[in-house]
């Protein structure tokens, strides 16, 4: 069978960006998110940087205090500290999902800041026409967000992640399927997805610090000092063999919604009315992403914090909007005490399934 074509699009040190463009701050001057840094004194620690700041040695969960040892803000020094503004990153991540999922046969968001497309029909199975497409989408995205990308593309998941990585920030990097033994040539061990410090130790114990010395010792001899299923997956990884499969239900189980009253709420209609708007804004980014579910699951947070779900499933998935407000009503009408001030509101969808085709409409009487 042919490789997939998978790409992999990764934020460049997004929250700064947004809160940069949000601000109308200059990116060449180092920015900081995180606690406040009281003139070095701080005890916090850094969310974030910008990659002005990471030329000073800044990097995340860094001490504040240190952080302003490396680079004060005024006017000592040219360090600008910001808190994080809620709401903005999600405001944009979503724009950014929109555009990608939009241009791609599968679409997959693995985080906030950065996920994976699958474009082997889109563009012909060509690997030419895959990274034209890339630089288009990388152009998009700065020309409507202001926000930069870096692309990898790759045959699987992992090639796509570590091609992102490749040429930051802004980059593009892709990895030809008869280039995948050169890419892995003394690369270090650390930079594989899925392997962290304590594997890199244990491996580099038995003197394996790149890939060329774990193709060197085999998958037998790998076995003996690690796992059977942990030689067998790095040596697939090696040969380009492991997933190449991209599904918005991978990282999500499910798709929810909620809502804090200013003060708490006695009128159950208005109440009603906003869980209305939640299913409906669920059910709309459960059409987005190519989702179906067969749990409804209502919210209700009263007074006092003291907080109740109550949850229904239907025979099949769906997303049809009409059924899920349908039961939302119902189980909030049955379930909800009358006499007690709510606080909060939500809905869940939960149960995700990529529907093969259309289901009718259910009596929720069956």
């Amino acid at each position: 069978m042919a490789s997939r074509i998978i790409i992999h699009c990764d934020l460049d040190a997004f929250y700064a960006s947004v809160e940069t463009i949000h601000h109308n701050l200059n990116p060449d001057v180092p920015l900081i998110l995180g606690s406040d840094p009281k003139g070095g004194k701080g005890r916090g620690i850094v969310s974030t940087c910008n990659y002005a700041a990471r030329k000073f040695g800044i990097r995340s969960a860094m001490p504040i205090g240190e952080a302003w040892r490396r680079c004060p803000g005024p006017p000592h020094g040219p360090g600008h500290y910001l808190k994080s503004t809620r709401g903005l990153y999600s405001r944009a991540s979503r724009k950014v999902m929109s555009i990608l999922s939009e241009n791609a046969d599968k679409f997959e968001q693995a985080s906030i800041d950065e996920a994976y497309i699958d474009v082997t029909e889109y563009c012909s199975g060509d690997w030419d026409s895959a990274l034209a497409h890339a630089k288009t989408l990388q152009t998009k995205i700065f020309e409507e967000l202001g926000l930069s990308t870096s692309f990898g593309i790759g045959s699987t998941r992992i090639l796509a992640k570590m091609g992102s990585e490749e040429n930051k920030p802004a980059g593009i990097h892709r990895t030809l399927p008869d280039e995948i033994e050169l890419f892995f040539q003394n690369r270090s061990v650390r930079e594989v997805p899925g392997i962290g410090p304590k594997t890199a130790t244990r491996l580099a114990e038995w003197g394996i610090t790149n890939m060329s010395e774990v193709s060197e010792f085999g998958e037998i001899a790998l076995a003996r000092f690690t796992s059977e299923r942990f030689a067998s997956w790095i040596n697939r990884v090696i040969e380009g063999e492991t997933s190449d499969d991209v599904s918005p239900l991978r990282s999500r189980k499910s798709i929810g919604k909620e809502s804090t009253f200013e003060f708490d709420q006695v009128d159950s209609e208005v109440v009603l009315d906003h869980l209305t708007n939640l299913v409906m804004r669920v059910m709309k980014r459960a059409k987005e992403i190519g989702v179906a579910g067969r749990l409804g699951e209502v919210k209700i947070r009263y007074q006092g914090f003291e907080t109740h779900t109550h949850g229904k499933s239907i025979p099949v998935a769906m997303d049809d909007e009409t059924v899920f407000l349908r039961l939302a009503r119902s189980l909030f009408a049955e379930n909800v005490e009358f006499d007690r001030p709510i606080r909060l509101v939500g809905f869940r969808l939960g149960n995700l399934e990529i529907p093969s085709s259309r289901q009718s409409t259910l009596d929720l009487d069956e």
